[in-house]
């Protein structure tokens, strides 16, 4: 496989074995999917409609997308995560699993009517190629939906320092035995998101405006979640950042237009449509 980071492939792939997401209540999985496919232009997509996850992970988007497409491709470099698709997704027939990277040409070029990766090109070593390759697959005019961690450009500059302290924590916790981080990612999630997103919580009842308050974005969810974001965010070995003017250019580089960013939490989720005349 290609372009791939193999230290942050086995760590997803120990993550979703741990976090299947079985625990995910369905409304909270519903708010959850809301998030990234509230910009997604279903209405637009033909009745038979094929396409793919990129970076399928746990098939936690998948089991919502499926239901309302023809086939979804899910792909995944590791085995391990695509296996929890699997099980996820046995109930669902129109479900096709394929071991692949991103960059590995996992589905014939201009041949699908839409695709996504969520969470995914930003921990590949070459985002921009990755994305590039998604796009490939990509019918012309057909939708991307794409979300990469942002560079904080929409924050004051303690947040930005308040990540960077927690960056240092993360190059640490993510060269430790799988089973020491997960003790300590868990550690974290009981000690800082779950005091600091209940806060929010408290606070957004009291009627204050708490959506640049640290870890607010988490106030709805349990604390399942945040034990599974905390894994993701100090457990990855491979992560990258993004503004938001980096990610339209690097949209409308790989040949998508019409680019539409959400206006909401999680930063930066965006759609585009691959250029019509592109070969």
């Amino acid at each position: 496989m290609s372009n791939i980071d193999p230290k942050t492939v086995s760590s997803f792939g120990d993550e979703w074995a741990r976090f299947d997401q079985e625990a995910l209540s369905d409304e909270e999985h519903a708010y959850l999917f809301d998030t990234y496919f509230h910009i997604f232009p279903w209405e637009t997509l033909p009745e038979e409609a094929q396409g793919f996850d990129m970076g399928c992970g746990s098939g936690r988007w998948a089991m919502m997308v499926a239901p309302k497409v023809a086939k979804l491709t899910c792909i995944d470099p590791s085995p391990e995560a695509l296996a929890v698709a699997r099980r996820k997704l046995a109930h669902t027939s129109n479900a096709v699993f394929v071991n692949s990277g991103v960059s590995d040409q996992p589905l014939p070029l201009d041949s699908q009517d839409f695709g996504y990766s969520l969470g995914v090109l930003h921990h590949i070593p070459d985002t921009t190629a990755a994305l590039r390759d998604c796009v490939r697959m990509l019918k012309p005019g057909a939708p991307f939906l794409v979300y990469l961690y942002y560079r904080f450009d929409n924050r004051p500059l303690w947040f930005a320092l308040v990540w960077r302290a927690s960056d240092i924590m993360r190059r640490g916790i993510c060269r430790m035995p799988s089973w020491m981080k997960s003790i300590v990612t868990d550690a974290i999630a009981a000690a800082v998101y779950l005091p600091l997103a209940r806060l929010a919580l408290l606070g957004e009842k009291l009627g204050r405006n708490v959506d640049r308050w640290l870890l607010s974005s988490y106030r709805k969810t349990s604390f399942y979640t945040m034990r599974t974001d905390s894994r993701d965010r100090f457990g990855t070995p491979l992560e990258q950042r993004f503004t938001r003017s980096e990610v339209m250019a690097m949209m409308q580089e790989v040949g998508l237009e019409g680019i539409r960013f959400s206006d909401r939490f999680p930063f930066w989720c965006a759609v585009g449509h691959k250029i019509q005349t592109q070969q």
